[in-house]
């Protein structure tokens, strides 16, 4: 019924992308998402994982479609002082860091500023899965089909970052899910993910935001609620 419900959806949002290429929520946005997902569901092992706080409401709408558990997955990027777009790593819960050794030496970043950018990162990191959370443990994801969900992709650094660091919690396979990304990104996302899957691929644009009629802030409180009705079992 809720696959059904979401084509529904995405019958209405085929006559709003001819017109205006967008989206009118994150909500129908996870709705379109998740008819392009739809050979995974009802399958025990598969779980969705959405990026806060964006990713949250689309994760939830994608979870539900497909009968699958939802969690959020926290990664922080580890930008280049400066440069914050370009990643040289990512931190994630359980103590998880990757580093981009080869732009790290690109860029010259010293011991010192790698530790204290990872410091900076990881102290928000924290933060945010006492927010969230409210102590309940992140779901297993280890062995499992980990569809990894945002609510778009601009360039694609944030991501990777959240990829690499989902890929040290050994999912057999990771799926990239969004409902906007730019053109080329299919080939920035393949690799590290295993699958890239996008309703709607558009040349050059400059924000995410541009592809929804209602973009507004997702808070910390919509997240939890929605965690909070998450299904948690796989």
């Amino acid at each position: 019924m809720q696959i059904r419900a979401a084509a529904t959806a995405r019958i209405s949002l085929d006559a709003v992308s001819l017109s205006s290429m967008r989206f009118a929520d994150r909500v129908q946005a996870g709705q379109a998402l998740a008819l392009r997902l739809r050979h995974y569901a009802d399958r025990a092992d598969v779980v969705v994982l959405g990026i806060p706080r964006g990713g949250a409401p689309v994760a939830a709408e994608v979870a539900a479609a497909l009968r699958a558990p939802w969690d959020v997955f926290l990664s922080r990027k580890l930008g280049v002082p400066g440069q914050e777009e370009l990643a040289f790593g990512a931190v994630a819960g359980g103590g998880v860091r990757v580093l981009d050794q080869e732009t790290i030496q690109q860029v010259g970043l010293s011991p010192e500023t790698i530790e204290e950018v990872t410091r900076r990162q990881r102290r928000e990191l924290e933060r945010r899965e006492q927010a969230f959370r409210a102590g309940r443990a992140p779901l297993e994801v280890e062995g499992k089909i980990a569809i990894l969900v945002d609510d778009g992709i601009a360039t694609g650094a944030s991501m990777r970052a959240a990829v690499e660091a989902l890929r040290a919690r050994r999912p057999a396979r990771i799926v990239v899910a969004v409902p906007v990304a730019p053109l080329d990104v299919r080939a920035r996302m393949a690799p590290p993910a295993d699958e890239f899957v996008c309703v709607h691929a558009a040349e050059g644009f400059a924000a995410v935001g541009e592809f929804y009629q209602d973009f507004a802030q997702v808070g910390d409180e919509q997240v939890q609620a929605l965690l909070a009705s998450a299904p948690r079992a796989a």
